[in-house]
């Protein structure tokens, strides 16, 4: 029973980080926009099981590394208010792991949608 509460419990935590980000940050908001689309392309095209997984993959991947640049600057911000070339090393570098993140997405976006796109306008 103890250990099934501490896990409820670290659920709860974990969402409510996921709730806080999605309030704060406009990026995480831009990043589930995306992601709806997406989705909605996905379900309007009819994409395989195969491509389903590429998008979740991808979805995971920017919205976690997003989740955990949020994470990074909250840290530095409450650390290092003051302004500091580490700090912003930090900061940056978290930033540059979304934005890695997010343009292989686009990527794998493009490689999965533009055949279907093509389609349209070719048949």
């Amino acid at each position: 029973m103890k250990q099934s509460a501490a896990f409820t419990r670290s659920l709860r935590w974990a969402w409510a980080g996921v709730r806080a980000a999605v309030r704060r940050e406009r990026n995480m908001k831009i990043h589930l926009v995306f992601t709806a689309a997406v989705t909605a392309a996905g379900l309007l095209f009819g994409i395989s099981k195969t491509e389903w997984l590429v998008c979740l993959i991808f979805f995971a991947l920017v919205l976690g590394a997003e989740l955990m640049n949020t994470a990074v600057e909250s840290a530095v911000d409450l650390i290092s208010p003051e302004k500091h070339p580490l700090a912003k090393l930090a900061k940056d570098a978290a930033a540059g792991a979304v934005l890695v993140c997010a343009f292989f997405a686009a990527v794998a976006g493009c490689l999965i949608f533009v055949p279907h796109i093509w389609a349209l306008f070719v048949s």
